[in-house]
Parts: structure tokens; sequence; C-alpha cells
């Protein structure tokens, strides 16, 4: 039986030291094996870059990029982690909830944050944080950046509040915006 012409995905994480190229040198590869980026996230941990890209292909493509990634990742020194998945169908969002913070940096701080969105049934969508260091007498700063989905309206009054009590207790500014779409 042949495989069907329908379009495949595969997500791929490319992880390695920081060089000029490198993205360029992965791009390349997944363009020749014609495969197509749907998505993609890039960030710098450290002297680490990610490289986050799901990709789109007929059957051949996709396996293509499975059998020859490997070894050009090893080439270049990466991991490669490797996963096929579905299309995802856009799922209604009735309402999105974006916060932002900067509070003294301290373990535990995004997780308290992460679980009041999990008490409020929210699905986090995007998480950004960020560390920067102490100078003048002040503490390491924590940025963090969140946006999230619930499947249903949200009552602002609700996380709102919550949200500025775990502020408040947590020395942090912070701001939240909660934005409900007609259905």
């Amino acid at each position: 039986m042949l495989p069907s012409s329908q379009e495949h995905y595969l997500v791929i994480t490319a992880l390695g030291v920081d060089r000029a190229g490198i993205v360029n040198a992965i791009t390349r590869h997944v363009s020749s094996c014609g495969c197509n980026i749907e998505d993609s996230r890039l960030a710098m941990l450290g002297k680490e870059f990610t490289f986050i890209m799901l990709l789109s292909g007929s059957w051949n493509a996709i396996t293509l990029i499975e059998s020859t990634l490997p070894l050009k990742g090893a080439e270049m020194d990466l991991l490669i982690v490797m996963k096929r998945t579905e299309s995802q169908a856009s799922q209604p969002t009735p309402s999105t909830v974006w916060v932002k913070v900067d509070v003294a940096d301290s373990p535990h701080i995004i997780e308290r944050f992460t679980d009041l969105f999990d008490s409020h049934q929210l699905n986090i969508a995007e998480l950004v944080s960020k560390t920067q260091p102490a100078e003048g007498g002040k503490p390491p700063q924590l940025y963090i950046q969140i946006a999230a989905h619930s499947s249903a309206t949200l009552d602002s009054s609700i996380i709102e509040p919550a949200f500025h009590q775990l502020c408040t207790e947590l020395h942090a500014q912070g701001s939240i915006s909660v934005v409900n779409y007609a259905q």
C-alpha cells in the first residue's frame, strides 16, 4: 500500500551551541528535503540555542527528513529530537489572558504563576521568562510573560483579583489583560 498524498507533520527540536550560520544550515536542510516550516520558535538559553519547528510535507518528504536529519545534526554537533504529529484544527478560544510580571527572582516564582493559570482552567499557550542579573545592590529581577487560553468565556472579576493578590504576596509588579471574544 502506498502512502497517501495528504500532508504529514513532524515536530523537530534542535539544540546546540550557538554559532553563525547554524539556523540557516538547518532550514536549508529542511527545504532540501521538500518540507515546509509551518511554525517555529528560536531561543537563546545561556550559550545554547534551541530551534523548534513544525514541518509539513508529503510522506516522502517527512520520511526523508526523519532519516537524514540525525546525521546532519551529528555533523553540526546538535541534539535533535523529532516526533510525528497531526495538524491541529483551530480550537475555539473564547477567552485569552495575557500577563506581564516583574519580580525579585527566587525559586518557585514561575511555578506560582503557572499554578494560578492551572487553577483557573487556563491552557498556557506561551511562557517567556528572563532573569536580569543583580546590580546596584538590587536582587536579580525576573521578567515573566504568559499568554493563556480558556475554552469558556472568563469572568475577569475572578482571575484578575487572584492575579493581583499573588503579585502582592510576591511583591511583584504585574499587569493582566483578559479578552473575551464574541462566539
